[in-house]
């Protein structure tokens, strides 16, 4: 069974938005894209710096440091000089409360 941890209000992460936190000692993004809130690690794959800090499109990400390319809704590497995908997690939303699948 998996377990799930309340992180934020879906007030704190408005459509556009993102809210970095740490779980366990896991940093982990959300982000609001067009209404759908989404969890990452916040690690890009190549040199395990940070991510959600990058430029967002659509449901892409980039990392600020070196370019990498992910898919925030699947974690999946979609350009050099990352090969391997971030975690994600699910998430469920209750009420106003955001819920993450517990990263450890």
């Amino acid at each position: 069974m998996t377990d799930f941890i309340k992180v934020a209000t879906t007030d704190e992460v408005p459509v556009g938005g993102r809210k970095i936190f740490d779980v366990d000692d896991v940093t982990v993004a959300l982000f609001n894209i067009d209404g759908t809130i989404y969890a990452i690690e916040d690690r890009c794959t190549h040199d395990n710096g940070p991510l959600a800090e990058g430029e967002v499109s659509n449901c892409v990400i980039t990392c600020p440091r070196h370019g990498a390319r992910f898919d925030i809704r699947t974690g999946k590497a979609l350009s050099f000089p990352a090969f391997e995908p971030t975690n994600v997690y699910e998430v469920k939303i209750q009420g106003d409360e955001i819920w993450i699948e517990s990263p450890v």
